[in-house]
């Protein structure tokens, strides 16, 4: 039997004489999403989340909240169990923050003592001093005023939260301080949100979902991550911008992505067969794998050379330490570590440990000058990064479609490939 989700939205229609605002409109949300709706003006995304809580009526289509229909219930109670987030903050002048904090409490005829210490714990969320109180509105700034509404609409412990445009007023200090506490509340306090924004950075940031609206439809619903990876249509691009696709790339790529075939030679191998594949791929270096392509190590030309009159295997000879990363790892949690060891090129196994390919020092390079703004690669495809130390293996004269491997230095510690344990 399938679990009803926290908050569905079916079919849901607003019509305003001949103007359709929103046409057939559908989301399923988990308990503890925090969804925002984005769109240009007149996108119909406002109208979409006030007919969640009714502040606007539903031409036609069905809202439920735990399986509630929320059509048919009493709008006034209904709206007692969202907290609602506006953007011009909504504090009553006339009361003191206290009073404005515990608002709905006292519809709910909370006890006194309860209602006291609600509004100590509200205070302290909000990340304010315990005397802001018995303050007035005017008395705070902007910013603090909207944190005291971002802590209002959780003072009753709703578990959906509605917030429509909440920090577009505040200047971009105030606003990303404001999106960092939302964030965090959300996240500790395990809450709904359905947060309405014409920031996409605003979006990016906060969401686990985003629904992208054009028109009163949806355009594409899905997470950060995947709206930038695969944006649906041109119009999903130009909002975003083309700044921030390419920004994103080191966080959304993975390794396994931009990686390249990689020469490789099994571990029963003989020297002679490995001297032979370096020959003929013009590599110094090859990776070492076991017959089920599971990465165990690295043999080079020195230790070939060392060792040919004497040995038979690669296996006997071979380094078991290599560096490598994993095919699911993204650039942006791989690029330093790889380029601060100064390294060409570096194996990418898959989470079996089976050797997939390398990435290039020379492709992360490219990737992360171009999120930097500081242009494209070069013409001629030479690795640009020449700063930090370089291994001497790996850099014989390696020619195109052919690709070596820099080994682990002796001086870093890296877990030996032949145990079988990638980390």
């Amino acid at each position: 039997m399938a679990l009803t989700a926290f908050l569905e939205i079916s079919h849901l229609r607003k019509v305003y004489g001949d103007n359709v605002a929103v046409s057939d409109f559908n989301i399923s949300v988990e308990r503890g999403e925090f969804i925002c709706f984005i769109g240009t003006s007149g996108s119909g995304k406002t109208t979409t989340m006030r007919m969640i809580n009714r502040m606007n009526e539903p031409t036609s289509g069905t809202i439920k909240i735990n399986g509630e229909d929320v059509t048919k219930m009493d709008p006034v109670k209904l709206r007692r169990r969202i907290g609602y987030v506006i953007q011009n903050i909504g504090l009553l002048p006339h009361l003191t923050i206290k009073d404005n904090i515990l608002m709905v409490p006292k519809m709910l005829k909370w006890d006194q003592k309860r209602m006291d210490e609600r509004a100590v714990e509200m205070i302290k969320m909000a990340e304010l001093p315990e005397d802001y109180l018995d303050r007035y509105p005017s008395e705070l700034s902007g910013g603090q005023q909207q944190r005291v509404g971002v802590v209002r609409a959780l003072a009753a412990d709703q578990e959906l939260i509605l917030m429509d445009e909440p920090f577009g007023a505040l200047d971009p200090i105030t606003r990303d301080a404001l999106q960092d506490l939302v964030k965090d509340l959300q996240e500790r306090l395990g809450k709904t949100f359905v947060f309405v924004t014409h920031d996409m950075d605003e979006a990016l940031k906060l969401s686990t979902r985003i629904v992208v609206m054009s028109h009163g439809e949806e355009v594409q619903v899905d997470s950060p991550e995947e709206i930038l990876r695969h944006p649906a249509n041109k119009f999903v691009a130009d909002l975003i911008g083309e700044d921030r696709l390419i920004q994103a790339k080191p966080t959304i790529t993975t390794v396994g992505q931009i990686a390249r075939p990689a020469v490789s030679i099994v571990q029963t191998a003989t020297l002679r067969e490995a001297l032979t594949l370096m020959h003929k791929t013009r590599v110094d270096t090859l990776l070492v794998t076991d017959p089920d392509g599971i990465l165990r190590g690295y043999v080079d030309l020195e230790v070939i050379n060392d060792h040919f009159r004497t040995a038979d295997t690669v296996e006997s000879v071979m380094n078991p330490k290599v560096f490598y990363v994993r095919q699911s790892a993204v650039i942006s949690d791989t690029v330093d570590r790889i380029l601060k060891r100064g390294y060409r090129n570096v194996p990418v196994v898959d989470n079996a440990g089976k050797l997939t390919g390398i990435v290039t020092r020379a492709a992360l390079v490219d990737m992360v000058y171009d999120a930097l703004g500081s242009g494209t690669s070069n013409d001629d495809g030479q690795d640009r990064s020449t700063d930090g130390p370089r291994t001497d293996i790996g850099t014989t004269d390696v020619k195109e479609g052919a690709h070596a491997v820099d080994p682990t230095p002796d001086d870093k510690e890296e877990v030996p490939a032949n145990n079988g344990h990638l980390s």
